[in-house]
């Protein structure tokens, strides 16, 4: 597993070393002691995963307050376009995001600490898409901001997005109050 790159403070773009031959592929996707090595020092206590067709788009989402979680996410099937937005106030990339296709040619994974609106727009049918997550899921902690926000200005790859009641209702990056604070 190596680092390719951080984008933003904290936010890591991962890619694992993978065994190939005839027969197919094998890699560790997650080890402990590796992640400690590359400055990832978490424990995770919840696994998720989602399958969605093409075009569908998830998030912004977040938890906050004591539920904040950390996220590595992964695609085990087809291929997404997955969007991190740095939400930490005083932070000095306070409302920028990064941008990275995950898919299961490249296998790169992201770890997104708390503090970061999560979301991913899938760019194939049957896409499965995996999150090892730090805290545990806590409805009354979610909090998250509108996807098509002009001031964020995300290009999502895809033109008529299929979006969750949920999502559609979200709140705008300009009325939006922070509950992260930025800790150099």
């Amino acid at each position: 597993m190596k680092i390719v790159s951080e984008p933003l403070p904290d936010l890591k773009l991962l890619e694992p070393t993978v065994f190939g031959d005839h027969r197919g592929y094998f890699y560790e996707s997650y080890n402990k002691d590796t992640f400690h090595k590359l400055g990832i020092d978490i424990e995770f206590v919840q696994d998720n995963q989602s399958f969605s067709h093409g075009g569908v788009l998830r998030g912004l989402h977040f938890q906050k307050g004591e539920w904040a979680q950390g996220k590595l996410v992964r695609v085990i099937q087809g291929a997404v376009f997955d969007v991190a937005v740095d939400i930490r106030q005083n932070s000095p990339t306070y409302g920028q995001w990064f941008g990275v296709e995950l898919n299961t040619e490249n296998n790169y994974q992201l770890w997104i600490p708390a503090g970061f609106a999560h979301g991913f727009a899938t760019l194939k049918d049957h896409t499965i898409f995996s999150y090892k997550c730090t805290n545990l899921y806590n409805k009354a902690s979610e909090g998250g901001v509108m996807y098509n926000d002009p001031i964020l200005n995300i290009n999502w790859g895809i033109d008529t997005p299929m979006l969750s009641e949920k999502d559609l209702e979200l709140e705008n990056f300009n009325t939006f109050n922070s509950p992260f604070e930025y800790a150099d």
